[in-house]
């Protein structure tokens, strides 16, 4: 069946200023990080982006090597394009980025060298039918690149007319400092960071939010729910369908579910459904307190999860009691896979 847009998918979806440029970003963004490689049938795939879009949920975040296989999520979301959205770009931000190993040899092997970024971003627009996207990042900071050479790279794609926008993931607040200098001394702004954030992991809060409201950049969490674990999947065990048992799930690491952090997650649960919230919910509300991120990024493996998370924007007020009691519980698990690049 064609897919024609919910007349009312503006009606409730949040839209932040992202920094100090003039654009919009919705309080929800989809992430296809999982689920939508080739592992995942391609009518849930189809489901879950019709859902996210008929929320208002207009930005779409990928990167070359989601999936799994490597590059499968932008090859199966240009389908999706081609079927169902390409009537609504203009209405659609979509994301890539580069920076991990795609393909063989010396310049497929990621990082940050100006021939691997733009040969990458060449090949996402490919797999995804598309003329540019939205917002490009690096993916994460090189150090064995010059990080002027990388933000060149940025910078070229801007002025190639290939990615209206640019921004970093997992920079350390130094390095995004640096990287925002650069990218000004060339005519580009540094839009926005792409940082891990959630209730047990909160190493942004250190100094890289302060440097992103001094710098006018905006803020885009991902792994809000730090990849299911601040959910209710994992408090009466581990359920086959959960992100550990699936292809391309070894992000997720079993001692995430060490018994600290799922005490702390099921103290988390009870303040949740105390705010009349799921976990999810309250998780997602927590991330976006904060005036400074722009976005909470989410991964949903069924449409009734994004319909869930959208639902978090009902009940977004914190008191400072509550705030007070979290902080009791929201401690570092340990499961920060991006640190090594974020300490530089």
């Amino acid at each position: 069946m064609s897919y024609s847009a919910a007349s009312t998918r503006y009606d409730s979806m949040a839209y932040r200023t992202c920094g100090h440029s003039g654009l919009k970003l919705p309080a929800i963004t989809l992430g296809l990080w999982h689920n939508f490689g080739d592992a995942t049938p391609f009518q849930t795939q189809r489901d879950m982006l019709r859902t996210a879009f008929d929320a208002g949920i207009t930005h779409f975040d990928l990167a070359n090597n989601y999936g799994p296989p490597y590059g499968s999520a932008e090859t199966n979301f240009g389908e999706h394009l081609r079927r169902d959205f390409r009537p609504y770009r203009d209405e659609l931000l979509i994301s890539s980025k580069a920076g991990y190993d795609m393909w063989p040899g010396p310049y497929g092997q990621g990082g940050g060298s100006r021939k691997y970024v733009l040969a990458s971003l060449d090949q996402s627009l490919k797999r995804m039918g598309l003329e540019y996207v939205d917002i490009f990042y690096s993916h994460r900071f090189d150090p064995n690149t010059p990080l002027e050479e990388t933000m060149g790279a940025l910078a070229s794609a801007v002025q190639q007319g290939k990615a209206l926008y640019v921004g970093v993931s997992s920079y350390s607040a130094a390095k995004t400092r640096e990287a925002h200098a650069i990218l000004k001394s060339m005519g580009v702004r540094a839009l926005i960071h792409q940082p891990s954030y959630s209730l047990l992991n909160r190493w942004v809060e250190e100094d890289l939010l302060d440097t992103l409201g001094e710098l006018g950049m905006g803020c885009i969490a991902f792994s809000a729910l730090a990849q299911g674990l601040l959910t209710d999947k994992y408090l009466k065990g581990v359920p086959a369908d959960a992100r550990i048992n699936r292809p391309g799930g070894g992000s997720f690491r079993p001692e995430y579910l060490s018994d600290q952090n799922l005490q702390h997650v099921r103290a988390l649960n009870e303040m949740a459904l105390a705010r009349g919230q799921s976990l999810a919910q309250m998780a997602t509300a927590w991330v976006l307190r904060d005036a400074r991120v722009t976005s909470a990024l989410i991964g949903a493996s069924r449409p009734a999860q994004i319909t869930e998370l959208v639902g978090a924007l009902q009940n977004m007020a914190f008191s400072s009691e509550e705030l007070t009691a979290i902080d009791h519980q929201a401690v570092e698990g340990g499961i920060n896979l991006w640190q090594r690049s974020s300490a530089v």
